[in-house]
């Protein structure tokens, strides 16, 4: 049975992936297009989702709030990057530099995750709750998918 560690580090190798794609893309073409919007939505539904489902686990352990909360706070930064992303012309210098800035901070993240709060929360959680964890994971992200476009929208209203 897939664990919790295993659900979250499958998408960040899809993440990777699409990152890869994005950076060999170049203007506002519709290749582009199309991969900065898959991976839009599947890092922003993956993060509500690894919030509601593995962080907020984390966060209720004192051994792991102080981890828990920095990722949740990087969480928020990406996010910011992505929406910012989404204004400015895909065909201009600064989308680039904006999407390499994004690229890095994403990747440190995913990297802090997998190597230092995976090692943290197997501390914390046992292997039955890990297991248990994934398909929660899993529904949620799916959950998500469908308000990303709402919670844009909602956010924007602020």
């Amino acid at each position: 049975m897939t664990d919790i560690y295993e659900a979250i580090k499958a998408d960040h190798d899809k993440h990777r992936a699409l990152l890869d794609s994005i950076e060999k893309t170049s203007g506002d073409s519709d290749d582009r297009r199309q991969a900065w919007e898959e991976f839009y939505y599947e890092v922003k539904s993956h993060a509500a989702a690894e919030e509601e489902t593995f962080y907020s686990q984390l966060i209720a352990d004192p051994d792991g709030q102080d981890d828990a909360r920095h990722s949740v706070s990087e969480h928020k930064e990406l996010d910011d990057l992505m929406e910012e992303l989404n204004t400015v012309d895909m065909s201009s210098p600064a989308w680039l530099q904006k999407f390499k800035q994004l690229r890095h901070d994403y990747e440190h993240h995913i990297d802090e995750e997998e190597d230092e709060i995976f090692a943290k929360a197997k501390e914390v959680f046992s292997n039955e709750e890990a297991e248990r964890f994934a398909p929660r994971f899993e529904e949620r992200k799916t959950a998500e998918r469908k308000l990303v476009d709402e919670k844009a929208e909602q956010s924007l209203d602020e």
